[in-house]
């Protein structure tokens, strides 16, 4: 018989992982409870132009790594590989963004994309994302860049750095671009494939090639933060200045340019050295004009994304509290028990307590090391000597106390 393996790039996540992931979850929305911000959870799938439109047609997700289909009905359909595309098609769509006051939203749950899966990177992954919609000034990007350090030192990851970049914008992007241009025509043979073709299509990411020789070469290639307008500038001037006044260090980053078109002006990372050389943990910006792309009016956006995956990596040898095992273990070892076993585990779970039991009887030996096994705080026996008596012993696993338990309430 054929035996089936998950597929590649996806994985499970085992029982006793999930208490790791479910602490990500939880310090995820402390946080957002204390920076007032509301969960969405929009669906998985959408129409693909949504991030065609939206991510750009020559990013390498589009091209290269997007899961689409044609449904039944003819609709060009696809996981989602990111989730900002589709939160904001969610408050366009919704008018979620109404009223005035900038909108606060996060959304924790699996993207998909296809790519050549390696440690913490894989073709279903997790992620958080937290988006701020509505306000165009550099507050609320130093509020979601303190969101982020937040919850990083909420989980208590050390040795991070804060990377700041500016894009520019409509305005002063497109001097930039003819700047990098000029520099890059003459050196052609010095990049990468990939980057040869970005140089036609979208000659900024050539910034963020980690291919060596790219990234040796563009080092003399003009900066982005010598052709901001007057706008931008003041608007990143501000910004440092928000995190300076409140204890963030940070270091500006002229490399970083992020992946995705729609993004502008402020571009930020926070990277750790925790899993060796420094690698990012999350990163985001804005992106004020994606709304447009997908319809809507002048509606400014900031953001960012965290890979779930690389946190539990980064979490998975730190000391946690253990979820706990059960508060009673029944240990059944006769068929007459089973019924009143049955009655005693419907109280005390009325009560809130947690209760294990295994239904077929067994021995009073494999009971207490299923019982050991599972963490159990303490195992009921009910036997025929039990049963007879109509008295049954719980004994507290931990200090080996023993105590009687009247039976008469389940025999009835």
């Amino acid at each position: 018989m054929t035996r089936f393996n998950a597929i590649k790039g996806f994985r499970d996540i085992q029982p006793d992982e999930v208490f790791l992931w479910r602490h990500l979850e939880e310090v995820a929305r402390e946080i957002a409870r204390r920076y007032d911000f509301k969960e969405l959870r929009p669906p998985i799938a959408e129409k693909t132009e949504i991030f065609a439109r939206g991510l750009g047609q020559s990013t390498d997700i589009v091209e290269k790594e997007m899961y689409t289909f044609v449904d039944k009905g003819e609709e060009r359909i696809t996981l989602r590989p990111e989730a900002t595309a589709g939160m904001l098609r969610a408050v366009l769509e919704h008018n979620l963004a109404e009223g005035g006051r900038a909108t606060r939203l996060f959304c924790l749950g699996p993207m998909f994309r296809y790519e050549r899966p390696q440690k913490g990177r894989l073709r279903q992954f997790n992620q958080l994302d937290v988006e701020i919609y509505g306000e165009k000034g550099p507050g609320v990007d130093a509020e979601l860049i303190f969101w982020l350090v937040d919850f990083l030192q909420a989980l208590e990851l050390g040795d991070l750095t804060v990377s700041l970049n500016s894009l520019g914008c409509s305005e002063c992007r497109p001097i930039f671009r003819a700047e990098l241009l000029a520099f890059l025509r003459g050196r052609e043979d010095k990049l990468c494939l990939d980057c040869r073709r970005r140089l036609i299509l979208n000659p900024l990411r050539i910034i963020d090639c980690k291919n060596e020789d790219c990234h040796a070469m563009v080092a003399e290639a003009p900066r982005t933060l010598d052709y901001l307008c007057s706008a931008c500038a003041e608007h990143f001037e501000t910004l440092k200045q928000l995190l300076t006044a409140n204890g963030l260090d940070f270091k500006i980053n002229s490399f970083l340019v992020r992946g995705l078109d729609y993004y502008i002006r402020t571009a930020f990372e926070v990277l750790t050295g925790k899993l060796g050389a420094q690698s990012a943990v999350a990163g985001g910006g804005r992106y004020d004009g994606l709304a447009q792309e997908l319809g809507g009016g002048d509606l400014p956006a900031v953001g960012f994304a965290a890979g779930l995956e690389r946190l539990a990596m980064l979490l998975k040898d730190r000391p946690l509290v253990l979820e706990p095992g059960p508060d009673y273990y029944l240990a059944v070892l006769c068929v007459e028990a089973t019924v009143p076993a049955f009655r005693l585990a419907a109280y005390l779970r009325g009560q809130g307590r947690c209760v294990a039991a295994d239904w077929e009887p067994g021995s009073l030996k494999s009971r207490l090391k299923r019982a050991d096994r599972a963490g159990a705080a303490r195992l009921i026996m009910l036997g025929a000597d039990e049963i007879a008596t109509r008295r049954a012993t719980v004994r507290d696993l931990v200090t080996h106390e023993q105590r009687a338990l009247d039976l008469a309430p389940y025999l009835t």
